[in-house]
């Protein structure tokens, strides 16, 4: 899900490379003595120092693999975790435990750190708004956003848990029952989360990818974004790379925190349990408990350390969390198909010759499995969501006529198995023209812009070789850099697959500001979804 670091000076690098994106969430190993396999959401990456000194004090060696929350919960509950993990390590237990065949299979947690997920904003939009040295609450900072009185980024609430929680917690103090979410609730308040999310101009599948891309933007004119929703760990840590740094505002009607569980799973073996014991009770010691927020701007979760003075507010009122995994699902589908700006995705797709066979089958089923076609926990979140455009561009030698797609919001079906039909007629043959072919979306982005500005919108480049049109990746990136800011802001992100041209795909990924995504080793249905976080 998320990243964060522990050197200021290497922020950027650490929250953007600490997933494997081969297979973020594959088994670790077979169970070996000493050794904790964790499935864990990826922020824990910025731990490894604290956990290599651990290792060395009690013999526990962390082997770490990455998932998001959502998709982690159901690993843990189809039983899948039980095969390859002794413990799960995510920002929050509160959704695995929602779910019933998850919930029973946690174990013993103990509680390592905490944080907050707030706002932060950069100290002359706070003076402009009138809240230098005062507390706001969700209401009027719902209320200024809908003004658009400032705008922010967030990452997506079913991917990573910052923004999960940022929904969650805006939703319940926007409620003012003091009670946990229901149906009800959501609904009597979908007018202000509307407004509040109106403001929100910057989405992504990880906190460290969204901290990146804001950095970027801060230098960059005309794309600026003012703020951030995020832990407040990231916040500190980014502060330390901007030129303006971010003043956090923590509303007084509450906030969501992580307090990062290391939770065993009941199938764990005896030694595993042992092991478990002995680094929980290490990393739960007063010096160490230091370590961690000193290196990484987490509070403590122990009452004989004390939070230093970097956490302006000490005493924050917890937000109640939904009472029901129905509640939180049809929370997080209402963000999708109601509440958020709509997303705009135009997917560049290769169906040259090479894609024949197995290759062009998976390109199939990716674009099927958006549709609905995956029933998935995770998967139903992934879907088109209603009010996208979608926009399928095939190309081979040339590109091919654009087809495109707009999902309405109440009832999508039809135009969601129109897509399903189209994507699985796709044929494959003849050459592979990347760069002439990406070059034609943009016409069809300039196009739909005009008509309609205010969307999220991203390009998805999914390419299996190197590119044998008459245009190159100089060529492409000379185009680039003349676009108007509207077109060169928008993100790429290209899918390895197959033989593809490794260099210049993440080539195309920096120049636009985009972020590339591996399926050599896993599926394209995998890469496909995990691209959804970032749309």
């Amino acid at each position: 899900m998320n990243r964060r670091l522990v050197p200021a000076v290497a922020v950027l690098a650490l929250l953007t490379g600490c997933s494997d994106e081969a297979d973020p969430s594959r088994p670790v190993g077979d169970p070996s003595p000493g050794v904790l396999r964790v499935l864990a959401g990826s922020e824990l990456a910025d731990l490894q120092p604290v956990l290599d000194e651990a290792a060395k004090a009690t013999g526990v060696t962390v082997k770490f693999s990455y998932s998001g929350t959502i998709e982690g919960a159901e690993k843990v509950a189809n039983g899948t975790a039980d095969q390859g993990f002794d413990a799960v390590w995510f920002s929050s237990n509160r959704y695995l435990e929602l779910v019933p065949d998850a919930q029973k299979r946690l174990g013993t947690p103990a509680k390592v750190m905490s944080s907050p997920v707030v706002l932060g904003l950069p100290a002359a939009k706070v003076r402009e708004l009138g809240w230098e040295g005062r507390r706001v609450g969700w209401a009027e900072i719902a209320q200024a956003a809908g003004e658009r009185k400032f705008t922010y980024g967030m990452t997506d609430p079913s991917a990573s848990n910052s923004g999960f929680s940022a929904l969650v917690g805006v939703a319940a103090a926007l409620s003012g029952s003091g009670s946990a979410l229901d149906a009800a609730r959501i609904s009597a308040v979908a007018p202000q989360l509307k407004q509040f999310f109106s403001a929100q101009t910057l989405s992504a599948g990880s906190s460290g990818w969204l901290s990146e891309a804001y950095a970027r933007r801060a230098t960059e004119p005309g794309a600026k974004v003012d703020g951030l929703i995020n832990y407040e760990s990231v916040l500190l840590s980014l502060n330390a790379t901007l030129p303006e740094p971010l003043t956090l505002i923590y509303p007084n009607d509450g906030v969501v925190t992580a307090d990062y569980p290391l939770t065993l799973l009941t199938s764990a073996s005896s030694e595993a349990r042992e092991a478990h014991r002995k680094l929980s009770e290490h990393l739960r010691g007063a010096d160490v408990q230091r370590r961690i927020m000193d290196s990484t701007h987490r509070r403590p979760a122990v009452p004989q350390v004390q939070p230093d003075a970097k956490f302006a507010v000490k005493d924050l009122v917890e937000l109640p969390f939904p009472g029901s995994q129905s509640a939180v699902d049809g929370l997080i589908t209402t963000y999708f198909d109601q509440l958020r700006r709509p997303s705009r995705t135009l997917y560049v797709l290769d169906t040259s010759g090479s894609m024949q066979g197995d290759r062009i089958d998976g390109l199939r089923q990716a674009l099927a499995g958006l549709t609905g076609a995956d029933s998935s926990l995770a998967g139903k979140f992934n879907r088109f969501h209603g009010r996208e455009q979608v926009t399928l561009l095939p190309f081979n030698s040339t590109a091919r006529p654009p087809v495109k797609y707009e999902v309405p919001a109440d009832d999508p079906r039809p135009v969601l198995d129109q897509i399903r039909g189209t994507a699985t007629s796709l044929d494959a043959a003849g050459g592979t023209a990347i760069y002439s072919s990406l070059r034609d979306g943009y016409d069809v982005l300039r196009e739909q812009i005009n008509a309609d500005p205010d969307r999220f919108t991203s390009i998805v480049l999914m390419t299996d070789g190197e590119n044998t049109g008459n245009e190159n990746i100089d060529d492409f990136e000379r185009f680039h850099s003349g676009l108007p800011q509207t077109l060169k802001g928008i993100p790429i992100f290209p899918v390895l697959f197959g033989e593809s041209a490794t260099a210049e795909m993440e080539r195309v990924a920096k120049i636009s500001g985009g972020k590339v995504f591996d399926a050599r080793s896993r599926s394209l249905s995998a890469a496909f979804k995990e691209i959804r976080g970032y749309q």
